[in-house]
């Protein structure tokens, strides 16, 4: 694969970051202040979203698999910048969960056909070092994006709010005009697979030893609300440190992974390395809960330093996991239907968004260092259980690739 295709997937995903890290700064208050509506039909409104967006992620992966994921990621950037620009006209709850359905689909099946996208353009063993730097563009953006969200925050005005909005569905739309720039001999390269039709609809969800290394990777992720939901909340309803040091710990997340993300990912080559950087990033992820648990009670000062050091450990942690489920979700799918499983694997993000919050202020708030104890024991016992369903998953595909060599091979005439 050459530079440019490269360069044209890291500025797309550029594109569409920034455009992200400004939405997700403004959007509760854009749709609160200027659409009107209440902060609990707001919540609603996004949980039913994201709920039917992790349902049909899999069908849109599956759809990138028979038309092609160039095609299909291009048609879905196109619809999420639709989706955002309409929620300039919102004015009511019925229109909002609409809108929102609209938008957390296009997403969903975004996320799945860029995937099945980058697969079919890279080589097997260059894709999580690929989506390593990917991940770093994407954190890079979220960090600017955030930065012009804050100055419509700054200014509190409805024409910031709406600003913001516009901005966002504009970079939808770079983004899907830089994905249909991939050079033709790219293109051809990942055209619909001749057997993506043949297979069973969502077959999938019959893979059972892939499945549940998506279930149990969706455990690992309940680590994503902690940053944004639970953290903010523990510092100032838990300890003495200062309110602000939530927006800190954010940002000494979003730098580390820029810097490092690319070179915890080389570590991670094929099953073996994915399972041991897994396995370790259970163990340090509980060690990180142990220690947020500490800061309860302390002083302001032993409180940040406390939650400082816990915040290093989570975002090693969190590099660890991702580099180790990128090479997972991609070794253990059927080449020719790369989309489907792709889009099922995601569903992970979007169960851990809609229902982490809930866990997580349950556990952290409600029951204090018992409960921070108990998640980080989560992790670690979900990290260790991928292994064996992650190998019976290994052992299904080489079965199925030594059926269909078996099938090729010509009969012998006697």
């Amino acid at each position: 694969m050459t530079t440019r295709p490269r360069r044209l997937l890291a500025l797309a995903q550029l594109a569409n970051s920034v455009g992200d890290g400004a939405y997700y700064t403004t959007s509760a208050l854009y749709f609160t202040r200027v659409a009107g509506l209440a902060p609990v039909r707001v919540g609603l409104g996004l949980t039913l979203a994201w709920a039917v967006g992790s349902l049909v992620g899999v069908p849109l992966g599956r759809l990138a698999d028979r038309r092609g994921p160039r095609g299909t990621s291009v048609l879905l950037a196109l619809a999420t910048s639709a989706a955002v620009g309409s929620f300039l006209l919102v004015q009511g709850f019925v229109v909002f969960v609409l809108t929102a359905c609209l938008y957390a689909s296009a997403q969903s099946g975004l996320a799945a056909a860029r995937q099945a996208l980058l697969a079919g353009l890279v080589p097997a063993g260059e894709r999580t070092g690929l989506l390593a730097r990917l991940q770093s563009t994407l954190n890079g953006g979220l960090a600017v994006g955030a930065a012009l969200g804050g100055l419509a925050l700054s200014a509190g005005t409805a024409a910031a709010y709406r600003g913001v909005l516009a901005l966002d569905a504009v970079c939808f739309l770079a983004c899907a005009l830089l994905l249909v720039r991939l050079p033709q001999v790219a293109a051809t390269a990942v055209e619909p697979a001749a057997g993506a039709a043949k297979g069973p609809h969502l077959g999938v969800l019959r893979d059972r030893p892939y499945a549940l290394v998506a279930v149990l990777n969706a455990v690992l992720l309940l680590r994503l609300p902690l940053l944004s939901l639970a953290l903010p909340l523990w510092i100032t309803e838990r300890t003495g440190a200062p309110a602000w040091l939530a927006s800190g710990l954010f940002v000494l997340n979003t730098l580390a992974v820029m810097l490092f993300q690319v070179r915890v990912a080389r570590a991670v080559t094929g099953l073996d390395t994915a399972l041991r950087v897994l396995r370790g990033s259970g163990l340090v992820m509980f060690a990180s809960c142990a220690v947020f648990a500490v800061s309860a009670g302390r002083s302001p000062a032993s409180a940040a330093a406390i939650l400082v050091a816990g915040a290093v450990l989570q975002v090693v942690a969190e590099m660890q996991q991702s580099a180790g489920s990128w090479q997972l979700s991609f070794d253990l799918a059927p080449a020719d239907r790369m989309g489907e499983y792709q889009g099922f694997f995601g569903t992970g993000v979007t169960a851990a968004r809609t229902l982490g919050p809930l866990v997580l202020t349950t556990l952290l708030l409600g029951w204090g260092t018992p409960g921070w104890l108990l998640l980080g024991a989560l992790m670690p016992l979900a990290a260790y259980a991928i292994g064996p369903a992650a190998r019976r998953a290994d052992r299904r595909r080489a079965a199925e690739r030594d059926d269909v060599q078996g099938a090729e091979q010509p009969e012998l005439v006697a």
